[in-house]
């Protein structure tokens, strides 16, 4: 007889094969990126091809702090993960964990290697940020003298506030010799003694970016006197020089908006006190007149002389009062003494022996209360009312009760 399946049956015994095979729980796989899709979710579904064949990949929104550039169709990666079966549809696919262009391989892997070790200098550490300061009259910015990023930083910064004196370092930004002309650069505007320092270029692919990622631009930066924001790229790019600089900005453009305060606006905002200032000064005036006119009034028929004869006499009732509280007092504990006494009086040891009953204590003084206590021959004390006897035990007798 034929043993017949369920669909979903085959597809977890499928799964199962997939989940116990090692291989396929941490591989990497090099490939042409298509189909690229970032979802809303913040997931990234995308498929790698070569002339071989096409693998269908996700990376979760989760695992896309490890992505150091956007991905897009045409690029050639390297994926790491884990292959598996998705049991709804019955196909399998790449969880990608990790995902590197094919050749930054080695250069990502000194970046992380170089963070390491300037995080454990605490390099990166938050006591040593510097706060970045609200009103600035210089600018110094250390980025190539043409390009996007200096227009951007132009435009906005002198838009914002036309005052401003700014000062360009012309560097290089890529290539050799480009981390030692970025160096330099924060240097000389460190002691040119501006206020802000931006250091940044435009995006690029990590070697366009490596400069930034070089130990002695992070050293420069972390010496710096003046506070440094770092505009390195894109949102996405993160290069060591943005975890070493007292701020990050995603892009050239938000570092002018971040370092140089809006004068107009700044204007607009001390006009608007101004006039709060006013309004409050003629409101609080006319308070005060308003008060002034009432106190008068109530001073034409409200005598100081009257107050005080009424605090006076306010000030004999609470005498009064107290003086009967404590009477009343006085009179409660002399009555609870006199209940106290009559009740002690009935426990007195000396009128029960003026009722006839006496003490007997044996030699040792211990009182006698039975006459398992004592032997015939011990001696004994009797204490009466008005003294003390001795007796000598001469027979016992015992009382049934």
């Amino acid at each position: 007889m034929k043993t017949i399946y369920s669909v979903g049956q085959v597809n977890r015994y499928v799964k199962n094969m997939f989940v116990q095979d090692f291989l396929l729980q941490k591989i990497y796989v090099k490939g042409e990126v298509s189909n690229c899709k970032y979802h809303t979710s913040g997931h990234i579904y995308f498929s790698l091809k070569d002339e071989t064949g096409v693998l269908s990949c996700v990376m979760f929104a989760g695992h896309r702090r490890g992505l150091s550039f956007r991905m897009k169709d045409g690029d050639r990666v390297v994926a790491g993960g884990t292959v598996d079966v998705y049991e709804r549809d019955g196909r399998y696919q790449l969880y990608a964990k990790e995902i590197t262009l094919e050749g930054a391989g080695a250069l990502y892997e000194r970046f992380l290697q170089l963070k390491a070790e300037l995080e454990d200098m605490g390099m990166f550490a938050q006591e040593y940020k510097q706060p970045i300061p609200r009103f600035i009259r210089k600018l110094g910015v250390v980025t190539a003298p043409t390009g996007a990023a200096v227009q951007d930083i132009r435009n906005i910064s002198l838009r914002r506030n036309p005052y401003l004196q700014m000062i360009l370092y012309p560097a290089l930004v890529q290539g050799e010799g480009a981390a030692d002309s970025i160096s330099r650069g924060i240097r000389m505007l460190d002691e040119a003694g501006v206020d802000v320092i931006i250091v940044g270029r435009g995006g690029g692919s990590i070697e366009d970016l490596w400069a930034f990622n070089e130990e002695k631009v992070a050293r420069a930066i972390f010496e710096c006197r003046t506070p440094v924001i770092s505009a390195v790229g894109h949102e996405t790019d993160f290069t060591i020089a943005d975890f070493v600089a007292d701020l990050r900005a995603p892009t050239p453009s938000a570092a002018a908006e971040l370092a140089v305060d809006d004068y107009r606006s700044l204007v607009e905002s001390v006009r608007a006190y101004g006039e709060r200032l006013n309004r409050s000064m003629r409101g609080r005036v006319e308070l005060m007149r308003s008060r002034l006119e009432q106190y008068q009034v109530k001073l034409q028929y409200l005598s100081p002389e009257n107050r005080l004869r009424e605090n006076c006499q306010r000030l004999a009732d609470m005498d009064d009062r107290i003086r009967e509280a404590f009477d009343r007092r006085m009179q409660d504990s002399r009555h609870r003494l006199s209940i106290y006494l009559e009740r002690f009086s009935g426990l007195s040891p000396l009128k029960k022996l003026n009722q006839g009953y006496s003490h007997v204590a044996d030699e040792e003084g211990k009182t006698v209360t039975s006459v398992t206590q004592v032997r015939p021959g011990d001696r004994l004390t009797i204490s009466v009312t008005d003294g003390s006897m001795e007796a000598v035990v001469d027979r016992l007798r015992k009382e049934e009760r």
